[in-house]
């Protein structure tokens, strides 16, 4: 069965001037999820949110938190973020060395904290070789950027990943999801779709314009 379309508006993008009304603005939008990435600055050359921050926004606006791991230790941070109001935890597969393996630990880890465990790779990571984990997560994300930075253009090559992960998940009859993070737009995002995606991250296209007119266009 095909999932439904989700809009997870990335807080990197918000107005941090006006805090208060774009989260009212988005518990009137369409938008079902909240996309909160986590930089460290070591993994990525940016320091970003904190777990005290994802339990504010929680508190304020209590969409599903979809929380991306860039880190140097996902292991560490997993739980700490759980703790503070992760629905789901995305992380790095280079931060583990791409190891299957441990990849796959990860994973169970956090299932068993009652949340649930994505997979993301960098644009020049092959994700074909993780093949033998899509019967255990529940979300696949592909960047379309380099991770790091709000802003980015969309890097049309790595719909080839998406092509991929949406031909595996028909194959082998699984339901994850496919997420797709980085230079989304009215203008890119049908083609992410076209491929396979059905969770979109959108950042600057949503809080530069009109929120809820932006995430209806998503939608469309």
């Amino acid at each position: 069965m095909k999932n439904k379309r989700i809009i997870a508006p990335s807080i990197l993008s918000l107005d941090y001037s006006r805090v208060s009304a774009q989260l009212d603005e988005l518990l009137d939008s369409k938008a079902d999820w909240l996309h909160f990435d986590v930089m460290d600055g070591h993994f990525v050359p940016n320091l970003t949110f904190g777990p005290d921050i994802l339990r504010g926004f929680k508190k304020a606006c209590p969409l599903f938190m979809d929380v991306h791991l860039m880190v140097d230790d996902p292991a560490f941070f997993a739980p700490v973020f759980i703790e503070n109001g992760a629905d789901m935890i995305t992380f790095h597969t280079e931060a583990l060395e791409n190891d299957p393996a441990k990849i796959k630990a990860l994973v169970d880890k956090i299932h068993e904290q009652g949340v649930l465990a994505g997979i993301t790779v960098k644009p020049k990571t092959d994700i074909c070789q993780f093949e033998s984990l899509l019967d255990c997560v529940d979300m696949v994300l592909i960047m379309s950027v380099e991770p790091g930075f709000g802003g980015q253009s969309f890097m049309e090559d790595q719909l080839d990943k998406v092509r991929w992960l949406d031909r595996k998940r028909k194959e082998k009859d699984l339901s994850f999801r496919i997420e797709i993070d980085g230079g989304i737009s009215g203008e890119t995002f049908r083609k992410a779709v076209d491929a396979g995606c059905d969770t979109l991250v959108a950042g600057s296209y949503v809080f530069k314009n009109g929120i809820c007119e932006a995430i209806e266009r998503l939608l469309s």
